[in-house]
Order: structure tokens, then sequence, then C-alpha cells
């Protein structure tokens, strides 16, 4: 993305995602947070919403999403990523990250906790050594404690 080695960078870019912090602001029909609230944002910030794969919750998928850093709002400002002051993203794309559980432990869900997450919620149980095939060294302690929540 720093390089534009895709060819969809925009410029300033400032990168990082799986982003977690205190909201400073919220705009008038945001309904879910308000300032204070502890947050996360996944590496994308919106989508269009309407397409078959966001009415599937497979935004990612979607031919108009927001990535966190180095895209476009749709109001044509640029998004900043994780490594800047503040962000902007839609309230779809926040989670409410608990009181309980401290940022920085937080931070490390949304990506390599995901990566282990996801595949043992969505595959079947006979597919775990297939999906964990990819998953890096860091993942592996952890996924095993969250496969053994899930099936044992």
């Amino acid at each position: 993305m720093v390089k534009n080695e895709w060819g969809f960078s925009n410029y300033p870019l400032v990168p990082g995602h799986e982003i977690v912090g205190v909201v400073k602001e919220v705009g008038s029909k945001v309904e879910n947070f308000k300032v204070g609230d502890k947050v996360g944002v996944g590496c994308l910030v919106d989508s269009c919403r309407t397409c078959q794969n966001c009415c599937d919750i497979l935004e990612d998928y979607c031919p108009q999403f927001t990535l966190t850093y180095g895209a476009k709002h749709k109001d044509d400002t640029i998004t900043y990523g994780g490594y800047s002051d503040s962000m902007v993203a839609d309230e779809h794309f926040v989670i409410r990250i608990p009181d309980s559980l401290p940022l920085d432990a937080a931070a490390t869900l949304l990506c390599a906790g995901i990566t282990v997450y996801s595949p043992l919620r969505y595959c079947t149980r006979q597919a775990w050594f297939t999906c964990g095939c990819g998953w890096s060294c860091w993942t592996r302690p952890h996924g095993c404690r969250v496969y053994q929540s899930f099936w044992c």
C-alpha cells in the first residue's frame, strides 16, 4: 500500500489496520456508540451495503469496500489508519471492546484472533487441520484454546 503496489493507494497515506481506541466524537446519525466507548475497527471502515455480498454479510467482497487506510471515503476524504491520531469509520464496522479487556489485548484479537476464530466458527470440525495450515505460529497456541472451547 505504501508503495502503491496494488495500484489504488491514495496519498498522504497513514497505514494501520485492526485498530483499537476510544471514541472521541460521534456523528448525528450514530446510534450504537458514544464518546468514551472503547472500540475496535477491522480492516474495513465502509462498504456499499446494497450489493449481494454486503447483504450476505460478506462486505470484504463488496466491489466498493473502503479500507481503513489509503482509500477514499464516500465524501472523497482519504482514510487514515491506526498509526494516525484519529480515524473515521461507519458504526457498522465498529465493535465495542468490553471495559474489562485492555486495549492492547483487544488489538491482537482483531487480526490474529479472527484468523483463528473465523475458520473455527465457519468450517466444519473436519476442516480444522486444513484451515490451520495457513495460520502463523503465533496463532497456533491461541487457536488450540479457542478450538477446545468450541468442541472439547
